[in-house]
């Protein structure tokens, strides 16, 4: 086949079988990768600093960081079953499900926002330690990919063309991802 009459594959190779476009892949894939070297900073600074990494990690709310967690899962479940309805071609189906993810992203944000009200309020200190630095980092990197994973939603939803919907429920699962590896690594691991 000749690449004009080809519209199967886009040429990228090992990205042609994951849906949406293969460029949020590859933004992907590197959000992966500095994560993953924040999460894995924050186990060095456990182990070369563990009194001052305990006593920044007292200071947070798992309680909150907990219900954040179920809200992320539950909208990463209605970004799935807005991609299945895009697919289906049920447009108004996929619009409520996107806007139910993006009203739980927003609420993931406002919780957010009350738990760092809470964890300043007790004292903590972005530039007190390793791992209080690096606590602020991640998860208001994090943070901030949540607000851009809800402007990417408002911008596919409109249309809601199976393409693009995939494209932007890539992203948020990767949103999703991340957190359910913060989670534990910054609140419950001790």
């Amino acid at each position: 086949m000749t690449a004009e009459t080809d519209t199967t594959e886009s040429g990228w190779g090992v990205l042609d079988g994951l849906p949406g476009h293969p460029m949020m892949w590859v933004l992907i894939v590197s959000e992966l990768a500095v994560f993953g070297i924040l999460i894995t900073s924050v186990a060095v600074v456990r182990l070369v600093r563990p009194v001052e990494a305990a006593a920044t990690q007292a200071l947070l709310d798992p309680r909150l960081a907990f219900v954040n967690t179920l809200v992320l899962i539950v909208s990463g479940w209605l970004a799935a079953r807005a991609a299945v309805a895009a697919r289906a071609g049920a447009r108004p189906a996929t619009r409520r499900r996107l806007a139910g993810a993006m009203a739980l992203g927003t609420a993931f944000i406002l919780i957010k926002l009350l738990e760092y009200a809470g964890e300043f309020g007790a004292g903590l200190d972005p530039e007190a330690s390793g791992f209080s630095t690096l606590y602020v980092l991640i998860t208001g990197f994090h943070l901030l990919h949540v607000g851009l994973g809800i402007v990417i939603l408002a911008v596919v939803a409109p249309r809601a063309e199976a393409d693009a919907v995939e494209t932007g429920t890539a992203f948020w699962h990767m949103v999703d991802l991340v957190w359910l590896m913060i989670f534990p690594v910054l609140y419950l691991v001790r």
